[in-house]
This record gives C-alpha cells, sequence and structure tokens, in this order.
C-alpha cells in the first residue's frame, strides 16, 4: 500500500531535454525542442488580441459558476464556424469543449472504445509520440504505417494507401491537418480526397488532429483539404486546439467535433457527457472565454488574424532562409522551406542529436525534429554549421 510495487516510467524526452536546456549556461545556447512559437526575441507573448478579449472579460464577466460537462456552447458554436464554415452540409456535425487538443483526443479515444473496443487506430510514423499513448490509454490496439521518408523528405502515399487497404471495417486512422507533426510535410486537397474515397470504401473512421491552424498557407486554404475529406466520407472525428494559433498553450481550449448523420452525432454526444464526466467533469472556462470573446467580435478576431498572419509570416521565412541553406553536410535543407508550420524531421542519429547538444548548445528532440518556429534569424548560421559539422 505504499506504491512500491509500480515500476518506474522512463522520462518524457522532451520535458527531460527542456529541463537540460534550462540548466546549460552557454548564452549561444539554441532551444528547438519546445514546441512553441517564438517571436524574434525569443520569446512566447501573449496575443494582443487575447490581452484585449481578457480584459474585456475582466470588466464583464459576473460569474465563475461552472460551465456544465459539454463546456461554453456558444465557444464550441463560434469555432465551429470558423472551421466547418457557414455554408450547408450533408452532414451533422457536434461540438464539445475539451481540455485542450490533447483532452480531445483523449475523449476521441474513450468514444471510439466505448463504440468497439476491438476497433484498431491506425497511425502514421513518425506522429506525434502522444498519439499512441493516448489510444493506448483508452484500451485500443494502434498499429503504424510510414507517413514520410525523413531522408527524401516526401510523403509516402503507398503507405498510407496499404495501411488502409489492411484495416479492417470499424478502425480508425489519425491524421494531421495543417502542419504535420512532427515532419511539416502536409497532403493536398486532391490527396486528402483520394484518402477519403480510400476510407468510405474500406469503412475506416477518420480522426483529425488540428493543432496548428492557421500556421500553414492561412485559416482558409488550411481547411480546404480537411473539408475535401469531409465531401466523401459519411464520418469523422475532429480534434481541434487553440493553444497554437492563439497562443493560448497554458489555458488548455479545445473541441471534439463529430461529424456525420444525426442519429450518429446525437448518439455520440450523449455517451461523451458521461465519458467526459468520469475523466475531468467540466472544462476550464477562461481561455475558451477569451476565443470566443474574440471570435464574436469583428473587430478582435480582424487583430488575431492579423497578428496571427505575421506569426505565420515569421515561421514560412524561417523556412525559406533554411531552405535557401542547401546542403549542411549530408542534411539536406532544401526540403524545409517546401514545408509548413512549426516541425521538421531531421535524419539525424540519437548519437548524432547529443553531439549537436554537447558540441554546440542546440537542443533538439532525439528523434530528429526540430521546432523551426524556435528559431531567431541570428541562430540561423550557427544552426547550419552545427548540423554541417556532423560526420566529420
Amino acid at each position: 500500500m505504499n506504491f512500491t510495487t509500480l515500476t518506474a516510467q522512463p522520462s518524457d524526452p522532451i520535458l527531460s531535454m527542456a529541463a537540460s536546456f534550462a540548466s546549460d549556461l552557454r548564452a549561444e545556447k539554441i532551444d528547438l525542442g519546445l514546441g512553441v512559437y517564438r517571436d524574434v526575441h525569443g520569446a512566447t507573448p501573449v496575443m494582443g488580441a487575447v490581452k484585449q478579449a481578457e480584459d474585456q472579460l475582466l470588466s464583464e464577466q459576473a460569474s465563475k459558476v461552472y460551465l456544465g460537462v459539454e463546456g461554453d456552447p456558444v465557444f464550441v458554436s463560434a469555432l465551429q464556424s470558423l472551421i466547418f464554415g457557414g455554408g450547408s452540409s450533408p452532414h451533422c456535425i457536434g461540438g464539445f469543449q475539451a481540455v485542450g487538443g490533447t483532452g480531445a483526443l483523449r475523449l476521441a479515444a474513450d468514444l471510439l472504445a466505448v463504440e468497439q473496443m476491438g476497433r484498431t487506430v491506425w497511425i502514421g510514423m513518425p506522429s506525434w509520440p502522444n498519439h499512441a499513448a493516448l489510444f493506448k490509454a483508452a484500451g485500443l490496439e494502434t498499429r503504424t504505417f510510414r507517413h514520410s521518408d525523413p531522408v527524401t523528405q516526401t510523403l509516402y502515399l503507398a503507405a498510407i494507401e496499404a495501411a488502409i487497404a489492411a484495416a479492417r471495417p470499424g478502425d480508425a486512422i489519425v491524421l494531421h491537418g495543417a502542419c504535420h507533426n512532427p515532419t511539416g510535410i502536409d497532403m493536398d486537397a486532391a490527396t486528402w480526397r483520394h484518402i477519403g474515397e480510400l476510407l468510405a470504401a474500406r469503412q475506416v473512421l477518420p480522426v483529425v488532429d488540428m493543432a496548428y491552424h492557421g500556421f500553414g498557407v492561412d485559416l482558409e486554404e488550411d481547411l480546404v483539404g480537411f473539408r475535401a475529406l469531409l465531401d466523401v466520407v459519411p464520418a469523422a472525428l475532429l480534434a481541434y486546439s487553440c493553444s497554437k494559433n492563439f497562443a493560448l498553450y497554458r489555458e488548455r481550449v479545445g473541441a471534439l467535433f463529430v461529424v456525420g448523420s444525426r442519429a450518429g452525432v446525437d448518439l455520440a454526444l450523449s455517451n461523451m457527457m458521461p465519458l467526459a464526466r468520469a475523466n475531468y467533469s467540466m472544462p476550464p472556462d477562461h481561455g475558451a472565454a477569451v476565443v470566443r470573446t474574440i471570435l464574436q467580435s469583428p473587430q478582435l478576431s480582424a487583430a488575431w488574424r492579423t497578428e496571427l498572419a505575421q506569426m505565420r509570416t515569421r515561421v514560412s521565412g524561417l523556412r525559406t532562409k533554411l531552405g535557401s541553406y542547401g546542403q549542411a553536410g549530408r542534411i539536406d535543407l532544401a526540403p524545409l522551406g517546401r514545408q509548413n508550420g512549426f516541425f521538421s524531421m531531421l535524419a539525424v542519429t540519437p548519437d548524432e542529436v547529443a553531439t549537436l547538444r554537447e558540441d554546440h548548445g542546440i537542443y533538439i528532440v532525439p528523434n530528429g525534429r526540430v521546432n523551426v518556429a524556435g528559431l531567431r534569424e541570428e541562430q540561423l548560421d550557427a544552426f547550419v554549421a552545427g548540423l554541417a559539422a556532423l560526420g566529420r
């Protein structure tokens, strides 16, 4: 009864790296591990539109009473309009506030397990490490396939097609919305539609993780592929995060959307109520209230869109400059200029990752993921020089 029978678990590599970086006294150190946006000064500031929304809430909010298990319906409605648009749809759409994008994914996993425990969830690799953990924690089996090749930095479409062909009816597959984490390699609308047609024919459910909406091309273009998928599949789940595009990382703002028939969506929402209740009871309010306030105000919404565009332009500019370096030793940086979002994968070994850290003060995740959005322009030469020195 004193917990001594427990087995010690390995530490999270990203969190462990953050601790190592904090204790590194070198002034020239470079943190490309933690997945947050940083400005030209290396800071992750609160967005101006968020500050204004918080000021408005501070003066107008009259109560801190519970939201309810499903969260703030006005927040969910505003987010639904942003994602799905205001036009007619052949599908019914239902939304449910969740504790960040991670909470939305866990709620999706629990829902899938309640509906059909024996199903398998297919995950393209490389992927966000927490994907497999979330679905396994719900008691679901997971299987992997190759999403892309880190050497050529290209999508491995044949492997995706093969995975769908091997899946059983009722299985689910995790797809990334715009700005794939960790590769930055996105599918075009035609590929999204093609995959959707295969999923529909095989009766496999897409679970779309959209955590970087607005950091690809723009808010509207980043949804074109997802909407092409919805044109051809009978049902889908969408886990949405506001952590990055509203810079509300610590507020844990997200939602799970169910797309399908009216009867199916109603049943899903009915089952999500007790699942959420048993997990966290009710979601936090502040971050969702901020997003709701911004999206409901034409002035704040315009300000937010402008700030987001500036952030996106900075990240895409860093990508363009990195790509212009071409070869850094044996590593080809040119593909990074064609990719989207925060992350890219470099074909480096764990030993080389350790060398970058020890010899050059460059911190990247052991699997080779780099957070381009964490770079400053004055660090580019040092970063590329560190890569070029590998293998010498």
